[in-house]
Order: structure tokens, then C-alpha cells, then sequence
């Protein structure tokens, strides 16, 4: 009986967690409003908040990781006006890509961690993000590309990883399940935003 109450308590602990974290995204609506509507992608504005909800929950100067993609290196910007507008602006430009390729919206999203080269290899295999897709993409062209040639791996423990593959992402790889991540996330931004 008491375990009964004990994971209710875990589970609305976790509830807290998740408002508190969106919460501190949303303190960036102004800003991301702004860089969507200069980049012409207003109708993506929750997706972009979801993109700074898994790449730093609003917690880091670069909120939304858009260093490596700037300046090939992580952890240079260290303003978050200056992440939302450069990771906005890459963005945009996975969208007009993948618009261009007849791909759907997970395929950007999912660009915006492996890279824009993402959007050609999902043209050619069916024009859909899938996971199969993805995973594919990681172990057999971005690790090795990377320098992981003999597809290493390391513990990743999301639930997405642990349902799908026990747990682990490629080394060098990008993570296989990045647009469902952000797509899990919009979800928490609709919901307590």
C-alpha cells in the first residue's frame, strides 16, 4: 500500500519537474517569436520551444546547442539571443530543404542534430523519418564519418532508447531519437506552457 503512494509522489515530483523545466523555456517566447517570424517559420514556433526544452530545458547560454553548427565546436555562444537566432536560422533552413525534398517535419527536425545531409538520405529511402531510418543514418554514415567506424556505443537511458535498443546511441552518432524526443516535448510545452 505504501509503495502505492510512494510512486503517486515520484509521479507528480516528476510533474513538478517538468512544468518548472518548461516554464524556464517559456521565458524565451518573446525571443523565439521574433527569430520565427524573421525566418518566415511562425507555424513552427512550438517546435522550436521543444527543440530548447531537449537541448538545455532553458538552463544554458546556448539554449539551443547552435555553437557546433556556427563555429564547428561546442559550448562557444554563450548568449541565448544569439542561439536562438543562429539555431532558428538553421532550422528554417532544414524546413525549406526538406519542403524542397517532399520529406515530412521529423526529417528536419531530425536534420537539426545529424546535419542537413539527413534530408537527402530520407528522400531517397521514402521521404519519412522513421527510427529504422534514423538508426541507420547514425551507425553507417554520421559515426563513421565521425570517426566511429566500428559502430561503438554508450549508454543512453531515455525511454525511447531502453524500449528500442535496451539503451545506447552510437558514438559520434547524433542521437537516433531526437525528433521523437522533440516531438515529446512539444507535448510538455502544450501542456504546461
Amino acid at each position: 500500500m505504501i509503495s502505492k503512494y510512494c510512486s503517486k509522489a515520484v509521479s507528480y515530483t516528476h510533474l513538478d519537474v517538468y512544468k518548472r523545466q518548461v516554464q524556464q523555456v517559456i521565458k524565451y517566447d518573446n525571443q523565439v517569436t521574433e527569430a520565427v517570424e524573421a525566418n518566415g517559420i511562425s507555424e513552427y514556433k512550438d517546435t522550436v520551444l521543444a527543440i530548447i526544452y531537449t537541448e538545455s530545458k532553458g538552463q544554458a547560454a546556448d539554449l539551443m546547442q547552435s555553437s557546433e553548427s556556427v563555429y564547428g565546436q561546442q559550448a562557444v555562444i554563450d548568449d541565448p539571443q544569439e542561439s536562438i537566432a543562429y539555431g532558428v536560422k538553421f532550422l528554417a533552413e532544414a524546413i525549406q530543404q526538406n519542403k524542397e525534398a517532399g520529406n515530412d517535419l521529423w526529417t528536419a527536425v531530425q536534420a537539426y542534430n545529424y546535419g542537413l545531409e539527413y534530408i537527402r538520405f530520407v528522400q531517397e529511402h521514402g521521404g519519412k523519418n522513421t527510427l529504422a531510418l534514423s538508426e541507420e543514418y547514425s551507425k553507417e554514415f554520421l559515426s563513421p564519418l565521425l570517426g566511429n567506424s566500428d559502430a561503438e556505443t554508450y549508454p543512453y537511458y531515455r525511454l525511447q532508447s531502453i524500449f528500442h535498443n535496451g539503451g545506447f546511441l552510437y558514438k559520434n552518432g547524433g542521437n537516433m531519437f531526437y525528433a521523437d524526443i522533440v516531438k515529446m516535448n512539444q507535448r510538455f510545452i502544450k501542456w504546461f506552457g
